[in-house]
């Protein structure tokens, strides 16, 4: 191991001790790192902060401040009344229903889709809090169900990577899309699973006296004229249009998020204040750099290191469902470290490919299952999705790992078997 592999991994901890002792502000610690990682000369100040013009973080502070007008419509209004009257007749009926509506709204929008969990989450932060359910209970469990379809119609995008890592991995075949979908329903139903079960466990906090209270707050929202509410919901209808063909025009679907803030400020909706103080949110803060962060882990070369290092461990006598759940873990952990899912994916899967093809076992199950695994991580809020439940839950590190630390497993374990029920090796 080299010294910028050592420091940059030093740095890194000091980041998540920072974090986890909330020794400073929400967003800071990230800052704090990326100024390390340039001052000990492991990456220079470009990579660094390469966050901030990234174009994934200049739309989630774009449709942060777009969330922030939606806020002042009646839409919003009358759908946080139906939530808190929800809440008051039974919390955990209510946390179930907002689950299962995530889940069922990722099967349209597809896994690790940014638009689709970037406004939930921004919808669900609107949520007043009553004491049959506080938002801490449901806002970290349903962000991550936007990662999971409970009808898994939509898996094309993940699909075409498995596809892809067989052909890399020297084993180009078909693979049947059913069974593929089956497995995912199969991982879908293990993190439902553990979210019913979860619930006792969830923090309570910044609970109001009584649901009228929170139903009080409601009732003060300022209407607008239907006029500029009828510009709001273009200019949301717009930025998620955007984001949904981002994949096949590019940059120019996130620039449609940052031009519907222009029209929200020059039709006088939002003051300049207000926009700013969205998009200068500790959230965003975060997001962006903890891409640095990544970026400097990526370019000490620790990725090739610590895959070569295990795949010469695992060795010629071993079961397949120990070689697939190693090699989950392996992809899931560096993607988290490094914020690069699909970049990890491909570096890791047709290696996982080859070495199946040496021991003489079927390959589509690992290819499977190592794919899908590359967007099952989050036990750390070092990247998007997970930062953007820990900062809009307010959570401390330690109630966020009394969820995604048994989330993770249970979701790999899942993973693993379903892959290996649906493509037996």
């Amino acid at each position: 191991m080299t010294a910028p592999m050592i420091i940059a991994l030093l740095v890194t901890a000091f980041m998540i001790y920072l974090i986890m002792t909330d020794k400073v502000p929400f967003g800071a610690a990230p800052m704090i790192a990326c100024a390390l990682m340039v001052l000990f000369g492991v990456t220079d100040i470009a990579t660094a902060f390469r966050g901030f013009s990234n174009s994934s973080i200049i739309m989630l502070a774009s449709f942060m401040a777009v969330i922030a007008g939606l806020q002042k419509t009646r839409f919003i209004a009358a759908f946080k009344r139906t939530i808190v009257n929800m809440a008051a007749k039974g919390g955990y009926k209510a946390y179930v229903l907002i689950i299962l509506v995530a889940m069922l709204g990722t099967s349209l929008f597809g896994t690790g889709s940014t638009a689709y969990y970037v406004m939930t989450l921004g919808l669900l932060s609107t949520i007043p809090s009553t004491k049959a359910l506080p938002r801490s209970k449901f806002l970290m469990p349903a962000g991550f169900a936007c990662n999971h379809p409970l009808i898994p119609i939509n898996t094309a995008l993940q699909y075409g990577y498995v596809l892809a890592v067989l052909e890399a991995g020297g084993m180009a075949m078909s693979v049947s899309l059913p069974k593929f979908a089956i497995a995912n329903l199969i991982l879908s139903l293990a993190f439902l699973a553990w979210c019913l079960v979860s619930y006792k466990f969830m923090p309570s906090k910044d609970i109001p006296e009584t649901a009228e209270t929170a139903e009080a707050a409601v009732e003060e929202t300022v209407e607008l004229p239907k006029w500029q509410e009828y510009v709001i919901y273009g200019c949301f209808a717009a930025s998620i249009i955007g984001m949904i063909l981002q994949s096949k025009i590019g940059d120019a679907g996130y620039a449609v998020v940052a031009t519907a803030v222009c029209v929200l400020l020059l039709t006088k909706i939002m003051t300049f204040k207000e926009i700013c103080s969205s998009l200068g949110a500790p959230i965003i803060l975060m997001s962006a750099g903890v891409i640095g962060v990544a970026e400097a882990l990526g370019v000490t070369g620790l990725t090739s290191l610590v895959g070569e290092t295990v795949a010469g461990m695992l060795g010629s006598s071993i079961s397949p469902f120990v070689l697939i759940f190693v090699f989950c873990i392996l992809t899931s952990v560096l993607a988290t470290m490094t914020g690069s899912t699909i970049g990890t994916v491909l570096v890791f899967a047709p290696m996982a490919v080859a070495t199946c093809v040496s021991l003489g076992f079927d390959p589509t199950a690992a290819a499977a299952a190592i794919v899908v695994s590359g967007w099952c991580g989050h036990f750390l809020p070092i990247d998007g999705l997970p930062a953007m439940c820990m900062g809009l839950g307010n959570y401390t590190l330690k109630e966020f790992w009394m969820f995604t630390i048994p989330q993770y497993f249970i979701r790999l374990l899942a993973l693993t078997v379903g892959c290996l029920i649906m493509f037996p090796m």
